[in-house]
């Protein structure tokens, strides 16, 4: 598993989902190689139209793989899934 995913988190300061997010593919990071982008879609009219009520959304190479939360288990095995394809 060495090819290093590449993930977006959209969000906005201040967001206690946005962090505990970011805290599960912190955790999650540490056994799967990842690459991690922080969208702040706050002052972005497009990126809050498209995801404002939905924050956080994670996509996983481009696709939106969750929203709201996801659970260290959920979210390794859908990197896991990915890395085999």
């Amino acid at each position: 598993m060495d090819q290093l995913l590449t993930l977006t988190l959209y969000s906005r300061p201040g967001c206690h989902l946005c962090d505990e997010m970011k805290a599960t593919i912190d955790r999650v990071a540490r056994s799967i190689p990842l690459t991690l982008t922080v969208v702040d879609i706050s002052g972005d009219p497009a990126l809050e139209a498209r995801y404002g009520a939905e924050i956080p959304v994670l996509l996983v190479e481009g696709r939106k793989a969750a929203k709201y939360r996801i659970s260290d288990g959920e979210l390794r095995r859908i990197l896991e899934g990915r890395t085999t394809a």
